[in-house]
């Protein structure tokens, strides 16, 4: 596959968008995609596929919101299916964006690990890169993770205030959810050490845990509701303010 940051013709007559030398996930067939998974390419690796598979969760929350809109049953739900449908797209958006952007920073790191250290200066210059490109290794998949908690919120607020013919798409949503947010995690986590930064590395410990514990617990609630299948009240104001 061509690697040259412009836009050519791509599989099934599609066109690939490139983010820097790297083809734009978003833009790829799903074959396409799942063959560069499975291939000894080092990009896209399971922080991209988290970024994906969160972005599916975010898009079901986008449909079971649309599913429900203009129906006179759940009318009083009128805007919170709005404000979700909006969230979903925008959330499917960035989980892709994020998708590419992880893979271009653990690119980064591979390239810093082929970076010369025969003499001091170029093991201190490789250090140097190889910090710096742990820290976006770890911020990108962090970032997945906390749009995670977005996603599976509004997969949680939905849940018997939606169409019900479509309800285990929620709990779809939520389990998707939870499993890349537990995936991202671990990538942040693995790239930790390698920062440099100890100070910095509790801190975003500490944001990665604590947004994984909110997936995790909102993603249980989501399926509660879902299963137990009774109509709730209209909330009092946005999902997210």
């Amino acid at each position: 596959m061509a690697r040259d940051g412009c836009l050519h013709p791509g599989p099934s007559l599609h066109t690939i968008e490139c983010v820097g030398d790297l083809p734009s996930f978003r833009t790829l067939t799903l074959d396409a995609f799942a063959d560069r998974l499975a291939s000894s390419e080092p990009v896209p690796g399971g922080g991209s596929a988290s970024a994906v598979v969160a972005s599916l969760a975010a898009s079901l929350v986008a449909m079971v919101a649309t599913l429900s809109e203009d129906r006179p049953k759940y009318a009083q739900h009128a805007a919170l299916h709005a404000e979700a449908r909006l969230a979903g797209h925008r959330l499917k958006d960035l989980l892709l964006r994020l998708a590419d952007e992880d893979a271009e920073a653990y690119a980064g790191y591979a390239a810093a690990l082929k970076l010369p250290k025969a003499t001091d200066d170029e093991k201190a210059a490789r250090t140097a890169a190889l910090q710096a490109a742990a820290r976006g290794a770890s911020e990108k998949p962090l970032a997945c993770v906390e749009a995670c908690v977005e996603v599976v919120a509004y997969a949680e607020a939905l849940a018997g205030r939606s169409n019900r013919n479509a309800s285990s798409d929620l709990e779809v949503a939520a389990l998707l959810t939870r499993a890349a947010a537990t995936g991202a995690a671990a990538n942040v986590l693995v790239n930790l050490p390698a920062m440099g930064d100890d100070s910095l590395a509790g801190e975003l410990t500490v944001r990665t845990k604590s947004a994984l514990d909110d997936v995790e617990r909102t993603a249980g609630v989501t399926r509660h509701l879902v299963r137990d299948g009774e109509a709730r009240e209209p909330l009092d104001g946005p999902v997210i303010a």
